[in-house]
């Protein structure tokens, strides 16, 4: 039984369509990336499964039990870290009363539940007495560890992590993700990781997702993707990752531009067809009037009428 399973997920604002049937399972103790430009809707779904915006039509299915018209409070077995150590912790409580809250729902109480939050805070690398002190007293990353410690407090099987080192410096990401890896391997937890970077993806993840739009574009193993992807739009998302060598850096946009794929804010697509048409070098009429189906080409599953040819973008 998959920890998570997602089908045909639908999200809407308005008549528009921010998530556009997308489906995907995660395994108990997997990780799976989740990876796209700003305004492909990864965050979006982030949102719906954890009842934060109801979904337009799809299923979402926790632990075998479908939860898509609950929220967060009755799914005590997903949690989520956010982004932004800085605006998700409340700087009028103590780190103590922020753990303890989400337990106080659960109906642990007294002792019982600052015994928990100690617990929790030991487990991601601070003091059992960070408890009595206010997230001012504690850096950008330790904020995040704490962030971690409230997901975990209650025990979950499945952890949305939306972005949950885009804010933090190189160093400090690095020891953050090291910190998730351990935490997924010691409890057997399945993390669904949100981000727009796919080399922090390649780091955790075992499986990716490729959204553009709204849509799935590739999904399989990570490596197979992000060595050898098989849509265009992959194709720009990895040579767009950063690189710490300014040089490197330049080689990889001047090749980035010689793809000929265009930019993100290139016109939208017809809404019969490839949502990538407007930016894609290999674009036909057929990608114009037909939304390509997921179909496998080697190891991945790639939604592109044209898939054998992207090794000629490459």
């Amino acid at each position: 039984m998959s920890a998570l399973e997602v089908r045909d997920l639908v999200v809407r604002y308005g008549k528009s369509a921010a998530v556009d049937g997308v489906s995907f399972d995660i395994a108990p103790g997997e990780t799976l990336g989740l990876v796209g430009e700003s305004g492909s809707g990864k965050s979006t779904i982030g949102k719906a499964l954890l009842g934060l915006h109801p979904p337009a039509a799809g299923t979402v299915r926790l632990l075998g039990k479908d939860v898509t018209r609950l929220s967060l409070t009755r799914r005590s077995d997903l949690r989520v870290v956010f982004q932004d150590p800085y605006s998700s912790l409340n700087p009028q409580r103590t780190i103590g009363q922020t753990l303890v809250e989400p337990l106080r729902q659960l109906g642990v109480r007294g002792a019982a539940a600052v015994g928990k939050a100690r617990a929790a805070l030991e487990s991601v690398g601070l003091p059992g007495d960070a408890v009595d002190r206010y997230p001012s007293q504690f850096s950008g990353g330790q904020r995040q560890r704490v962030a971690i410690a409230r997901a975990l407090v209650c025990d979950p099987k499945v952890v949305v992590l939306d972005e949950p080192v885009s804010a933090l410096d190189l160093s400090t990401q690095a020891q953050v993700l090291n910190l998730l890896a351990d935490l997924r391997d010691q409890r057997g937890l399945s993390f669904l990781f949100i981000a727009h970077d796919l080399g922090v993806v390649r780091f955790l993840a075992q499986r990716v997702v490729v959204l553009y739009r709204g849509q799935v574009m590739e999904t399989g193993p990570v490596e197979s993707v992000t060595r050898a992807p098989r849509h265009p739009y992959t194709v720009a998302l990895t040579a767009a990752a950063p690189v710490p060598r300014p040089a490197e850096q330049a080689a990889r946009r001047a090749a980035r531009e010689a793809l000929g794929i265009g930019t993100a804010g290139a016109a939208q697509a017809g809404a019969n067809g490839c949502p990538f048409v407007p930016r894609c070098p290999l674009a036909t009429d057929l990608c114009r009037t037909e939304r390509p189906p997921l179909r496998e080409v080697g190891d991945s599953l790639t939604a592109c009428h044209h898939a054998e040819h992207v090794a000629t973008l490459q």
